[in-house]
């Protein structure tokens, strides 16, 4: 390549990296609004294992962790998420597994989860009736 050649190579080079500095590490800088909401659905997601789908856990007409079961977070209240996510995260709040999932959440993920599952519909569902095997069979 002859100095002349790389010469103008650089000078362009160092010009566009001037005048489009985003270009390159967009990622990085933007998130988008549909990343960041498959981002908390993918979180939300994660929540289903034990609070159903939705938020909606099976047999659970009440909000609390007592004896009844997993909490229902469809409908829940925003600020109410918030706190409790917050007392597990601090330790305030005691349970078997919730403290070490919502410390590895940021308190904006909090945050999103709380409107995110405010917005959800609560719908009772029961559980299912055990089946029963037939002694004998066919």
């Amino acid at each position: 390549m002859k100095k002349s050649q790389v010469i103008w190579f650089l000078l362009i080079s160092l010009t566009t990296s001037l005048a489009f500095p985003f270009i390159g590490n967009a990622n990085e800088v933007f998130v988008s609004e549909a990343q960041q909401n498959n981002h908390i659905r993918a979180l939300a997601a994660s929540c289903a294992a034990c609070h159903g789908t939705l938020g909606n856990a099976v047999d659970n007409n009440s909000r609390s962790n007592a004896d009844e079961g997993n909490a229902t977070l469809a409908g829940i209240d925003v600020e109410e998420f918030k706190t409790k996510l917050l007392g597990f995260r601090d330790g305030s709040l005691k349970s078997t597994v919730m403290h070490h999932h919502a410390k590895g959440l940021s308190l904006d993920e909090i945050n999103q989860l709380a409107v995110h599952f405010s917005q959800q519909k609560h719908i009772v569902t029961a559980p299912l009736k055990p089946q029963t095997l037939k002694a004998e069979y066919d």
